[in-house]
């Protein structure tokens, strides 16, 4: 299966790269195809709501950024995983943007199954991103949530989480 990972996190080898890491050291030992997009090094501006996707566009977004990079990937992935630290209730802004942006494709051609992983310093901080990915993306987009996880603290780069992440790597069918 193709899996795309969309990294909301602006530090490289920061928690939720970890725990990103050991779910694709499990999918990619159970034989799927991974490709993780790391969207703070990217340069990816907010949708415009200019409606040329729908119109003249044709499933092409009128911005010529980073996100036509990923776009390709986006319609063939089967599987797609949020990934982002929870700095404030929700998303990253930078893991927004790219969402927002997956508007020009309405909805992406083989896109079936969808999981979350959020990182935080805090627990209890992690609700407005799971609202958001379990009523929005998932019901808008019609695909099977496959897990939601969450680490903070001193769960970040646990043996015990990082286990539960390559587990869920290996799972996945």
């Amino acid at each position: 299966m193709k899996i795309l990972v969309l990294n909301g996190s602006p530090r490289p080898n920061g928690n939720t790269a970890a725990l990103i890491g050991a779910f694709v050291e499990g999918a990619k030992a159970n034989g799927h195809d991974i490709t993780v997009v790391p969207v703070c090094q990217k340069k990816i501006a907010g949708c415009l709501a200019c409606e040329y996707c729908h119109t003249k566009g044709n499933r092409v977004c009128v911005q010529k950024d980073d996100m036509q990079q990923i776009y390709p990937i986006l319609d063939e992935a089967e599987m797609i995983v949020l990934a982002s630290p929870v700095y404030y209730h929700s998303f990253t802004g930078q893991l927004q943007c790219a969402i927002n942006r997956i508007y020009a494709l309405d909805k992406p051609r083989c896109l079936k199954k969808a999981a979350l992983i959020l990182s935080s310093g805090s627990d209890n901080v992690f609700g407005g991103a799971i609202y958001e990915y379990e009523n929005s993306f998932l019901d808008y987009l019609k695909l099977e949530n496959m897990g939601i996880f969450t680490a903070y603290g001193n769960e970040n780069k646990s043996d015990a989480k990082l286990r539960e992440l390559l587990e869920f790597g290996r799972s996945i069918e």
